[in-house]
């Protein structure tokens, strides 16, 4: 499976999905998060400040406004964002992306930017991590529940998924995975050799492999 589709949107489940983070609301960080990104600020160099995380971390934004900022920085053929697979999973059944930001540091002026590995720290930090995670499993879990107790709402999921691919999947306007039928699967390479070498392990291709 590659990424070889361009996405296909439904509004339906979109704005369902949506509804629910906002209701579960945005991630809150308590003062352990804080304690954590003002150490990174003073070991900077940086005076700490009161709130270090960034505000825009407990902002919630509509999907429309988010698809406008996103269109803003790409080329205007461009129909999708980042490298995931997830938009051949929007051709198999009415699908929503949900974002919920990494924990990131308010700058100390406009042009700062923190070293990358501030923003590794804060990701494997689990007071900083973790009320994003929570966040974004609020609102799957209470779409989840919306789509099984919600039977109008999943039938608009449904039907928008129906008319966009022409009658579902291999309708009219379906698109299946855009591979050529002669393509031959690369599965006749061998696995590497791994071998302990005095710079410590490695690996390499045999010859004629």
């Amino acid at each position: 499976m590659t990424k070889t589709r361009p996405g296909l949107p439904n509004h339906a489940i979109s704005s369902m999905a949506y509804g629910n983070l906002a209701l579960g609301g945005p991630p809150q960080w308590g003062e352990e998060a804080r304690q954590f990104g003002r150490e990174i600020q003073k070991n900077l160099g940086l005076e700490p400040m009161a709130d270090p995380i960034h505000p825009a971390m407990a902002k919630l934004v509509t999907p429309e406004e988010d698809e406008a900022r996103m269109r803003a920085i790409l080329p205007p053929w461009q129909k999708n964002y980042t490298s995931d697979d997830y938009t051949d999973y929007t051709w198999h059944c009415p699908t929503a992306r949900l974002y919920v930001g990494r924990p990131m540091l308010a700058p100390p002026r406009p042009d700062y930017q923190y070293p990358n590995w501030v923003w590794n720290a804060l990701g494997g930090y689990p007071p900083a991590i973790d009320p994003t995670i929570i966040a974004a499993a609020r609102a799957i879990a209470g779409s989840i529940i919306d789509l099984l107790s919600d039977p109008s709402g999943l039938a608009a999921a449904q039907d928008e998924f129906r008319q966009r691919t022409g009658g579902g999947i291999g309708g009219k306007n379906w698109v299946g995975p855009l591979l050529p039928k002669d393509f031959p699967a690369p599965i006749h390479y061998r696995w590497p050799e791994y071998v302990t070498t005095p710079r410590g392990e490695e690996w390499w291709i045999p010859e004629g492999a």
